[in-house]
């Protein structure tokens, strides 16, 4: 017995309460990989909506020195998309919240999706590496 009592020397009160904290003491334990996988993509969503404001403020920066400005067209379309996986990065990340990661038979798709998404990632880190070197005065 864990709680150092048996259960023949406990009234049923007494045996209810130990059984309630036994199974307050499991589920405390216990990994629920559906609540801990929608916290991890809220907390992806809000940095991709972090990046995904200042890629617009570097956008609206080079939009508004025009033409003129030497490296213009690339960083117009690194940004751009950036902006674009970034979205798309979004969307994936919702989808896994949506599913039930507890269906084995999803298990494939899903491993999918996170990598794809994984992939995606990498390369709005890369292209905004660029786009920080580019520099918007």
């Amino acid at each position: 017995d864990d709680f150092g009592t048996d259960a023949s020397e406990l009234d049923p009160s007494q045996l209810i309460l130990k059984e309630a904290s036994r199974a307050q003491h499991v589920s405390a334990s216990t990994l629920n990989i559906n609540h801990y996988t929608n916290r991890k993509s809220a907390a992806e969503s809000m940095l991709d909506i972090a990046l995904l404001m200042a890629n617009a403020s570097q956008l609206k920066a080079v939009l508004e020195q025009g033409p003129q400005f030497s490296l213009y067209t690339p960083l117009i379309t690194l940004i751009s998309v950036s902006l674009c996986l970034q979205i798309l990065v979004g969307v994936l990340l919702i989808l896994v919240v949506k599913w039930n990661l507890n269906d084995e038979g999803m298990h494939h798709q899903l491993n999918f999706i996170e990598n794809f998404a994984t992939g995606c990632i990498f390369n709005i880190l890369v292209i905004n590496v660029f786009v920080t070197a580019f520099g918007v005065q």
